[in-house]
């Protein structure tokens, strides 16, 4: 089984590095070390998706990105995702998104992108940790007032409970959006951003105060007030180390007295969470507040 994870996320691996490019299943054959047919049968049972859908959908994902954050032409974006002609890209666009490329790149109108989520481990933690000694980061960050539009659940505490309540192509809805951080945020509310009878953990994107754009369907918008605060982040991480990662960083936060910089931990804002990614470590900010040393 561990074989077969490692051939899926190798292929998952070419497919990210080969994007643009003609992408044939001889050569995804050889990133997995298994047979043409295999290597599909494979990657469609572990990932519910065949190989070309996944290629498919991730191109056009890519291009929703780029016509939302660069000045580009659709045609120069067709042909850079490595589509054959303008109207083939246009119709594929539609079919997957609801609606034409060049709408969505005057509207930023909210999309379901494709997420290509890597295999979860299926069998029980391992025992060791990932080494003996980990270093965690801490910068001192400030974030303005802002917005978030928030999608809120019933019970969720953390991102799997969230996923299972809602759903975690959530994230791809999300992702489609312009974001004053970058990219979308997972945020712990405290008791006074809590609606009745939903959950204290949410997911969203940090927008301007001055947002007057769409709200998709389900969603919420919060106001939130500047706030300064300490970004915890880990050392990079395999992605099946993740659980381990999140762990190293949850114990460095009990641990940290912010007084050593003059702080007090904010119990008025939110504590953040950024997605997980194995390149880059994982990262968590908790709001803080200045005090008289």
């Amino acid at each position: 089984m561990e074989e077969q994870i490692k051939a899926v996320r190798n292929m998952q691996n070419y497919i990210e590095e080969h994007l643009y490019e003609n992408i044939t299943a001889a050569d995804l054959a050889r990133a997995s070390g298994y047979s043409s047919w295999y290597a599909n049968r494979l990657f469609s049972h572990w990932l519910n998706i065949t190989p070309a859908e996944y290629i498919r959908k991730l191109r056009l994902s890519k291009s929703a990105l780029k016509l939302r954050d660069e000045e580009i032409k659709i045609i120069d974006v067709a042909f850079e995702v490595g589509f054959n002609s303008v109207d083939g890209y246009q119709r594929a666009f539609r079919r997957e998104f609801g609606c034409n490329p060049r709408e969505y790149a005057k509207s930023s109108t909210a999309l379901y992108l494709f997420t290509p989520y890597g295999i979860l481990p299926t069998k029980k933690r391992k025992e060791h940790c990932m080494s003996e000694t980990k270093n965690v980061f801490i910068q001192v960050i400030d974030k303005p007032a802002r917005k978030v539009l928030v999608k809120r659940s019933l019970k969720a505490k953390h991102y799997f409970e969230y996923c299972e309540e809602v759903g975690c192509d959530v994230w791809g809805l999300l992702m489609s959006m312009k974001s004053l951080s970058g990219e979308p945020v997972c945020m712990w509310l405290p008791k006074k951003y809590v609606r009745p009878n939903t959950s204290e953990y949410v997911q969203g994107v940090e927008v301007e105060l001055t947002y007057d754009g769409e709200i998709p369907d389900g969603f919420d918008v919060i106001k939130l007030p500047a706030g300064r605060y300490l970004m915890f982040q880990g050392e990079p991480f395999a992605e099946e180390d993740y659980e381990e990662a999140i762990e190293e960083i949850w114990k460095a936060e009990k641990k940290y007295d912010p007084k050593l910089l003059g702080y007090a931990w904010d119990m008025d804002n939110p504590r953040i969470q950024l997605e997980p990614r194995g390149e880059r470590g994982y990262i968590e900010l908790l709001p803080v507040v200045t005090v008289e040393v």
